[in-house]
């Protein structure tokens, strides 16, 4: 799955860790405050102020850098698309990040312009608010056209990588043809796997670029909140409240949810005995007889019910969790707002800011049942690796009656 795609995927890995965290260490704590003091715009300006000029080209050296050292350690047919493919898809994923905090700092001045209006406490003139609504326009439309060309660009990327999958595993077909289900793996299971982390990729990547981006933004707005209702005053309530509400999100569901991997990877199993089944009765007349296929569908029948049985405890922690989630950044600003402390404006600031990071903290909520998916397709994929490498199967490949 990897090894196919990027050059030496272990060694890549870890070294693109660690140049990440070196550059960000280094930006956080020094390139970044070339540009401390200017304040960015808000509307489209903010895209060419001196900040975001700044880091688009600290973020092109960076890359170049590593590129280049890679392409000299160990050359790699796929390297184009799998390192600078993958930095593009990076930056892609920050600018539209990007553009959602500058519609964050467009709600401070529109709802504070609607309360001035509504509440009488200065002249608004139509011609300033639809100024505003302008200003948002044009930034909406720049997400709009960055959206569509970075999900057109990252669909090519997936099928690139699902090309080095497809053409690695042909490669090996006399030794991996004797593993069950082989045909499905090498023609379905590489098209799920590359269209499962087309979406769960894109997700994973924005969820971790918004939170960079947002968590300063939350960090500043949290000096407006004086106090959490049962707790009192803390510093960063804000940050603390959306890390904590979060993380027991995540660990109840991911609890509730572990048996999931293994039913699916059953169902992979049952439902690929029955095709095998149905494909070899069409060539002989003696298989496919109909007390072995009720045998075999009834196998499907079982393991079907098991999942569903257990997506029944999931989506009841999950749709509870979800629901509780819309109101408790309300009740944690209650008596901020009863207290009159803070603006339309800033209100809707905190709420949007808040809700960017909970969100964030939150991908494991919102994307289990889809990763569930991933990793049985993964377990599978990954006997095919195996056998090539001349390792013994994983213990669920021998099972009889898969769990």
């Amino acid at each position: 799955m990897f090894v196919s795609f990027f050059p030496r995927p272990k060694l890549f890995f870890l070294s693109a860790a660690i140049w990440i965290a070196l550059t960000m260490a280094v930006w956080y704590g020094y390139a970044s405050h070339f540009f401390q003091e200017a304040e960015r715009p808000v509307g489209l300006r903010t895209f060419v102020a001196p900040p975001a000029l700044w880091f688009d080209s600290y973020f092109a050296t960076c890359v170049l850098i590593f590129a280049a050292a890679w392409r000299l350690y160990s050359p790699h047919p796929w390297a184009r698309w799998s390192i600078l493919g993958t930095a593009l898809i990076l930056f892609t994923s920050y600018f539209q990040v990007q553009v959602s905090v500058a519609i964050n700092s467009w709600y401070g001045p529109f709802y504070d312009l609607v309360q001035a209006a509504l509440s009488k406490s200065r002249p608004v003139t139509l011609g300033e608010f639809y100024g505003e609504m302008l200003t948002f326009a044009r930034i909406a439309l720049v997400a709009v056209v960055v959206g569509v060309l970075a999900r057109f660009f990252i669909s090519h990327y997936i099928f690139r990588w699902r090309t080095a999958m497809n053409d690695f595993y042909i490669s090996h077909w006399p030794r991996l043809r004797t593993i069950e289900g082989a045909s499905q793996r090498v023609q379905e299971d590489t098209m799920r796997f590359a269209t499962t982390m087309e979406d769960l990729g894109a997700d994973l990547i924005s969820s971790m670029m918004t939170l960079l981006a947002f968590m300063p933004v939350l960090v500043r707005l949290s000096a407006d909140i004086t106090e959490l209702p049962l707790i009192g005053h803390i510093p960063l309530p804000l940050v603390w409240a959306a890390v904590v509400w979060s993380l027991l999100g995540t660990g109840a569901l991911a609890l509730i949810g572990i048996r999931l991997p293994g039913i699916e990877f059953g169902n992979q199993r049952v439902e690929a005995a029955y095709r095998k089944e149905l494909v070899l009765g069409e060539d002989d007349p003696n298989r496919a007889q109909p007390p072995t296929l009720a045998v075999l569908f009834a196998a499907i029948r079982k393991n079907y019910f098991r999942l569903y049985l257990n997506f029944l405890y999931f989506n009841v922690g999950r749709i509870v969790y979800l629901q509780t989630d819309v109101v408790f950044p309300y009740l944690l600003l209650a008596p901020t707002i009863v207290a009159g402390k803070i603006t339309l404006g800033a209100m809707n600031q905190i709420l949007n800011a808040f809700e960017r990071v909970r969100s964030s903290f939150q991908y494991l909520v919102s994307s289990w049942s889809t990763i569930v998916v991933l990793i049985s397709i993964y377990q599978r994929l990954r006997a095919f690796e195996a056998q090539i490498e001349g390792e013994p199967l994983h213990p669920i490949e021998m099972e009889t009656d898969p769990v």
